[in-house]
């Protein structure tokens, strides 16, 4: 059999920014979930760098025992894959930097937040320039010619990068991502012996996605203490497995929730670990909605950090249920309001969330934006409608100002 010839890398939106780091730090720092791309990005930034992968046993070894001496031997310019496998060498990296301080020596990616993990970044504070990668954007499959022709087919085959890249099919390469990464590394850093608490949790996780979390609740249906699972909880997310939104707070705060909501970084992870295998099992799954809800808030979180932005994604929610699902302000009362529907005609109803918030809060200037699964773009005096598979509109008004 001839082997499949290897597709071209899609070009990510973050590059221009990582370049751009790279000429003025001397350290930039990758990080993002696993199998986000952040290697490939790395490599393509800096084609002539020394690559060094700390998933190595050698590499991580000579790293751990000999940390001075393994960075005398680098070159000028080096990629260290996978650094959160070596915390210790962020401490000797400031020496490193502080005596040759030229941008561009180091690019470091790592597959977790690192100062949640425990790691010692403080040393580096001023020397370094941090990025968040997180899988592909629409945007970015669409500039490939490769985005999902149905909304199904977006949200139970995700966006992470090799099944796009590889053709490989989604339901098999999830399975693999679940139980090499998930199951494997995130349970060892907790050091977990029960797998199958372990693996209920995530699940349950996955079923409460556009809730507010309930961490009581999730602890009593795992069968685990509620210490345990804001343990897990914390985990996953500096593992870049989830995110949590906050809510937004304004002088009405009595009357606000003041819980966060539950995302995962990839809807097409969150459908899998719900036991949806094919696009057609969403047609009347009860999780689509939120499924949807879940996708285009990644894509809200992945354009401001494309930009290099403090991610600043909020919802609105009283305690009498009106809500609006996102919130982004760019500057002091003044933003934009998304409201996310699946369905895939405009509903008079969609907006009722965005009036009522708008009239609560006169004294700020939203723009207001629903998000929906049709095809059509519509300029409506409630708010501007925009079809799943064209956010150019609002991605636009969301990027800064030069």
């Amino acid at each position: 059999m001839t082997p499949a010839l290897p597709i071209h890398p899609v070009p990510r939106l973050i590059a221009p920014l990582l370049q751009r780091r790279l000429a003025s730090y001397p350290v930039v720092v990758v990080t993002g979930p696993r199998q986000s791309g952040k290697t490939t990005l790395a490599r393509s930034a800096a084609p002539d760098a020394a690559y060094l992968s700390l998933e190595d046993p050698d590499t991580r070894a000579f790293a751990t025992e000999d940390p001075r001496g393994f960075l005398r031997q680098l070159g000028p310019q080096t990629i260290l894959d996978e650094v959160q496998r070596c915390p210790s060498l962020f401490s000797y990296l400031q020496g490193s930097v502080d005596a040759d301080p030229r941008p561009g020596r180091f690019l470091l990616t790592g597959s977790s937040q690192f100062e949640r993990m425990g790691a010692n970044t403080q040393s580096l504070a001023g020397r370094a320039g941090l990025l968040t990668l997180l899988p592909f954007s629409m945007a970015e499959l669409q500039a490939a010619g490769r985005s999902p022709a149905t909304v199904d087919i977006l949200l139970q085959g995700g966006l992470f990068p090799p099944i796009h890249d590889r053709a490989i099919p989604a339901a098999d390469w999830l399975q693999d991502y679940v139980a090499t990464y998930v199951e494997r590394d995130v349970r060892q850093i907790l050091r977990i012996q029960d797998l199958s608490a372990f693996q209920r949790f995530v699940s349950l996780c996955a079923g409460r996605i556009g809730q507010l979390v309930n961490v009581t609740s999730l602890a009593a249906d795992t069968g685990i203490s509620r210490l345990t699972a804001e343990a897990w909880l914390s985990v996953l997310e500096a593992s870049y497995l989830i995110f949590r939104v906050p809510p937004w707070f304004t002088n009405l705060s009595k009357r606000l929730v003041k819980t966060p909501k539950l995302y995962f970084c990839d809807p097409g992870l969150a459908a899998w670990l719900v036991g949806i295998r094919q696009p057609s099992h969403l047609s009347a799954h009860p999780l689509r909605g939120p499924l949807f809800e879940n996708w285009a808030m990644t894509e809200l979180l992945k354009a401001r950090l494309h930009h290099g932005l403090c991610p600043d994604l909020h919802f609105l929610r009283d305690k009498e249920g009106h809500e609006v699902d996102a919130l982004i302000e760019t500057e002091p009362r003044k933003g934009h309001v998304i409201e996310i529907k699946s369905g895939g005609t405009v509903a008079s109803d969609f907006f009722d969330g965005l009036d009522f918030w708008r009239h609560q809060l006169p004294s700020h200037h939203f723009q207001p934006w629903l998000i929906y699964g049709g095809d059509t773009r519509q300029a409506r005096e409630r708010g501007t409608a925009l079809p799943w598979s064209d956010l150019g509109a609002l991605l636009e008004a969301l990027a800064p100002t030069r």
